[in-house]
């Protein structure tokens, strides 16, 4: 879902997730890393964003990951 959002806000803009530069995922249980780097190479190409990883004590609604990024758009 988040990837999904991510892609959404970036379309929103005139852009595309390739167009993210750097990104931060933070996340609940960090033992989650592997299955979110396993989804985000289904929405991403290479050259991948910039990334941090980062683990927090929780999020707003339950949530187990949430992430925001740098998006740069060339017009």
């Amino acid at each position: 879902r988040v990837f999904d959002n991510l892609k959404a806000v970036c379309e929103a803009a005139g852009g595309t997730l390739a167009d993210i530069a750097k990104l931060n995922i933070f996340m609940t249980d960090l033992s989650h890393f592997q299955l979110v780097n396993q989804i985000m190479g289904e929405y991403f190409a290479q050259p991948y964003p910039a990334r941090a990883a980062l683990g927090v004590a929780s999020l707003p609604k339950g949530a187990l990951v949430e992430m925001d990024g740098i998006v740069i758009i060339h017009q």
